[in-house]
């Protein structure tokens, strides 16, 4: 039976190959993607592999992938969740239970962020009955403004939440300044960062909670899936709670009675001894990822050095190739102390260039090249906060975050991307100013 499985993947692999397979982007032929996943027979061997198991929850490749992951980080515990956005609704909503006492988020209180950015960091600021309070960004590193955020600080200010913007890492010494100062919850949002470090160390372990997507845009993929990651051994208990459906046992499934006190202890008003696999000590979902997910995450978790090394790679080509052109564009730049993983190339308009983003990137477009907003834009101009009394504050103006609504979008870097790429999306960047007429 052994023998028969290992056929099994070994033609797996041989399917792949000959059927999956993808050939190299031709620059003017095919489209690039702004980003796209990076795959091969290893992550499809691995999918089969699990998938023989037919252990369809998360199994031996959801607990192997949360070890080598945390192993990777430098992190104590990490919890695989179906999404980085359920990551981020999941590490909010762990600073509100019961179990941290008076250092636990109730309703009312505040949470600073930023409006330029992906929705589902703000959403659960929200959902949690929490009052988000918004501070403006810098333009070329998407970096919050230093010189507002203490200033937004009040008696109800509880925690920080904020996105590492396209890999590139938010000023983590202010922050955890702050963090310490006024005794402040820190969750890193480090969904698109996988791999950058700040003063030496990877972002994802500065603060209290960290985010994880693996989504097939990001660093490595599950197709879906996500993680938070905590050095806190009872707020990782809190996480897999509300991840588990809320429940308070900790035997993962198709185990019982690991703690051999299944039948034996008092909870809340419950009947002594009533079985620990039914107490709920908080309200939460079902937020885990299937074995085979975990599995595609293994095998890419070995080529994410890789994928790292080639993002910055390409992130450098497309610097020196657009750099010509900084009369125009305000090119993205590394926030100080910090080596970014670069997860897009962002690109702002300057004012008064002759031309309106709209142009530049319906001609990219054309030209076969993939072209994303950044995310939200301001957030508080979408529909959901338009149509929608929210409650929430803004500190200082959101004038920078308005400039990347209008004028920023970015450009891939992601591994698929070769040389030839880079150089073709520089050519048809001077191109678009040749036929413009503008002098560079």
């Amino acid at each position: 039976m052994g023998n028969l499985r290992e056929q099994i993947i070994n033609l797996s692999k041989e399917y792949y190959k000959e059927q999956i397979e993808g050939k190299e982007i031709v620059p003017g032929e095919k489209y690039i993607p702004a980003s796209g996943k990076m795959v091969n027979s290893d992550d499809l061997a691995n999918i089969i592999d699990a998938s023989l198991d037919m252990w369809l929850t998360s199994g031996r490749y959801g607990d192997e992938f949360e070890t080598e992951f945390a192993k990777f980080l430098g992190i104590k515990h990490c919890a695989l969740v179906n999404s980085g956005s359920s990551a981020n609704l999941v590490a909010m909503t762990a600073l509100t239970s019961h179990e941290l006492k008076d250092r636990r988020l109730k309703p009312g209180d505040e949470v600073i962020t930023v409006a330029a950015g992906f929705p589902t960091t703000v959403a659960p600021i929200i959902q949690n009955g929490l009052v988000p309070v918004f501070i403006d960004v810098k333009l070329e590193n998407y970096d919050f403004d230093e010189s507002v955020i203490e200033k937004a600080i009040t008696k109800k200010t509880k925690a920080i939440f904020m996105a590492h913007t396209l890999g590139n890492p938010f000023n983590l010494d202010k922050v955890m300044e702050l963090s310490k100062k006024y005794n402040l919850w820190v969750i890193e949002d480090n969904c698109d960062a996988l791999g950058a470090r700040y003063d030496g160390e990877y972002t994802g372990t500065f603060g209290h909670i960290s985010t994880y997507s693996f989504y097939p845009a990001h660093h490595i993929t599950m197709g879906e899936g996500g993680a938070v990651l905590t050095n806190d051994p009872l707020l990782s208990k809190i996480i897999k709670s509300i991840r588990d459906w809320g429940r308070d046992c900790v035997c993962p499934p198709g185990h019982d009675n690991i703690c051999s006190h299944r039948f034996t202890q008092k909870h809340g008003e419950l009947p002594e001894g009533y079985d620990h696999k039914y107490v709920y000590s908080h309200l939460g979902y079902n937020l885990k990822v299937s074995d085979m997910q975990a599995a595609i995450g293994v095998s890419q978790l070995k080529k994410l050095p890789g994928f790292i090394e080639k993002r910055n790679k390409n992130y450098k080509l497309l610097y020196e190739g657009l750099k010509k052109f900084e009369s125009c564009l305000i090119l993205p730049k590394a926030t100080k102390n910090s080596q970014p993983s670069w997860f897009g190339f962002p690109i702002t308009i300057k004012e008064n260039s002759g031309f309106n983003r709209r142009d530049l990137v319906s001609f990219l477009e054309e030209n076969k090249i993939g072209t994303r907003l950044l995310f939200a834009g301001n957030l508080l101009k979408q529909p959901a906060f338009t149509e929608n009394e929210y409650i929430y504050r803004v500190i200082g103006g959101l004038k920078n975050t308005d400039i990347i609504m209008n004028n920023t979008f970015w450009i891939g870097v992601w591994p698929g991307i070769n040389e030839q790429c880079i150089e073709y999306m520089i050519n048809k960047f001077e191109e678009f100013f040749k036929l413009k007429q503008l002098n560079i």
